[in-house]
This record gives structure tokens, sequence and C-alpha cells, in this order.
């Protein structure tokens, strides 16, 4: 009556909501919880390796790690049911977000609004990461899709990739805002990055989203407060939907698939481009401020 969660990093909020969530779900269900943070390869080599889980768990949630066939297997041959989040195999449950449409409907949002130069501010996996990036990567494909989609010519240098943090979502836009033709919007892969994004515009003295728009990706629980557009992709239902699915499994059931789709949350960061809002007026001109006020 005991899962296994595994996760690359805890200091995330990310992970700490569907550790949050599938634990509690576990724990409804009359199941302790093991958790493992795999921070490091040597410590995923050890883990894999060796019967860690045997007699200690009766099933495991992976989240985020990509396992290979290999390392399913061992846990296989600990008698342990296995569920995924964020990754897809024949041999066992998953749970997956479509990230290649979130991608392009982020996109496609900044460009109904006007916005032709739209960089991508990208995840950068740091050496010796456990994370995987398939995720960050196809919400990048969803960017090139719809960049293709809108002929757009698309530019190595209007893609940005860092850390994920504020800290690297203020180095990459730093980087952009420096450009010869700088973009007039960013999609980034993640809301962490994107506060380091607002936070160098607004230290530049740029207008969000007078002067830039800003499209985060998570939907994390301080966006209200600053307001960020993002795409959710419902992280407390994905840590509530891997532990059911494991459960379901634990008493006789098939391991299903299920994927979950990211939808747009309009607030405050994103608007028309600044050359859509400076409209040509005189005072006989029927776009005059009298007509329309303060664009």
């Amino acid at each position: 009556m005991t899962v296994g969660i595994v996760v690359p990093v805890l200091a995330k909020w990310y992970f700490g909501k569907v550790v949050g969530e599938a634990t509690h779900a576990l724990r409804e269900a009359g199941f302790d919880v093991l958790l493992y943070e795999l921070a490091t390869p040597g410590q995923r080599q050890r883990f894999f390796a060796t019967v860690q889980l045997y007699g200690r768990t009766d099933g495991v949630i992976i989240i985020a790690l990509q396992p290979s066939r290999e390392e399913l297997e061992s846990l296989a041959s600990q008698g342990q049911a296995v569920a995924l989040l964020g990754a897809e195999s024949s041999a066992a449950g998953s749970v997956s977000v479509d990230n290649v449409a979130a991608g392009l409907a982020a996109v496609r949002h900044l460009l109904n609004l006007g916005h032709k130069r739209i960089a991508f501010v990208g995840i950068r996996d740091e050496e010796g990461s456990n994370l995987g990036g398939v995720p960050p990567l196809q919400r990048l494909r969803g960017y090139r899709e719809a960049m293709a989609e809108a002929a757009l010519a698309q530019e190595d240098v209007l893609e940005q990739f860092d850390e994920n943090s504020v800290a690297g979502g203020a180095a990459a836009i730093s980087r952009l805002l420096v450009l010869k033709q700088p973009p007039t919007a960013a999609f980034v892969a993640s809301d962490e990055m994107a506060f380091g994004v607002l936070k160098v515009l607004r230290q530049t003295g740029l207008a969000v989203p007078r002067d830039f728009s800003v499209l985060g990706f998570d939907n994390h629980e301080l966006c209200d407060v600053v307001g960020l557009t993002t795409m959710d992709h419902e992280v407390a239902e994905q840590g509530q939907d891997v532990a059911r699915l494991l459960l379901d499994i634990l008493h006789g059931g098939h391991p299903a698939v299920l994927s979950r789709s990211a939808r747009l949350v309009v607030r405050e960061t994103t608007g028309p481009p600044r050359a859509l809002r400076t409209i040509p007026t005189g005072p006989d001109s029927p776009h005059s401020a009298e007509h329309f006020g303060d664009l």
C-alpha cells in the first residue's frame, strides 16, 4: 500500500503542484507515498540500476524523466506498476499534454493580434540535467509551425534559450532587446521565465502590452498577480490523472494513455503591437482623439 513518486527536481512550482495533487489522490485511496528526487545523472543511474523499490512499493509514478526501455524493464523486474507524466511508453500508463498544439495556439494568438516579429524564449536543459527536453521542444515546434503557417520568415536569432528560471528569462529577453530589429512579442516556454521577461521590460521602461506582448506557459499561481497571459495545461489535474491511472493499474486495469489540451488564458500582457495602435491623426481626421480617445 505504498507508491513511489520520482521527480528530477522538487524546487519548482510545477513539480511541487503535481506531486501535491498526486499525493493527495493516493492517500485518499489509502496509499502511503515515498518521494525520490533524481537531480543528477549519478542519482538516476543508481536508482534504476539497484533494487530500490522491490518490497517497498507497489507502483511508481515517474514525472518528466523520459525513462528508457531499460529503466522501465528494471522497474518491471521489481514488480512495479508504472505510470508516466510527461512521457509515453507502451510499457506503462501515461499522461501527457499536446504541447505542439499548445505552442501553435499561443503563437496564433499573438499573430491574430497583429504581431509579425515574435520571439520564442525556450528552456535550455543544463548539462547533466535529468529533465529531458521533450515538452519544451514540442512547444518550440508549435511556435515554428505557427510562424510557417503565417508565411513569416523564421530567424534563428528570434529563438533564445536559457535556464528555466526568472534569471533565465531575464537573460533571454535582454539578448532579444539589443537586436537591430527586436521582436514586438514573445512566446515564453514557462511562466517562471516569463516573470523574468516582464521584469526586464519594466526595468527598460517598455510598457506591456503597449510596447511588447508576453505570453507564458503553465498558468502559475502568480499569473493572476502579474496579469500574465498564458497557456493553462491544467497542472493540478495532471497530478490527479496520473495518480488515478496508476491506481487503476494496481487494481487490475490495463495501462491507459491520457492526453490533455492546453487552453489560452488571456490577461493583461498581450495586445496589438504599437504600430497598430499609432493611428495617424489630424484635426480633421476621423481617427482623431475626439473619436477614439487616448490609444
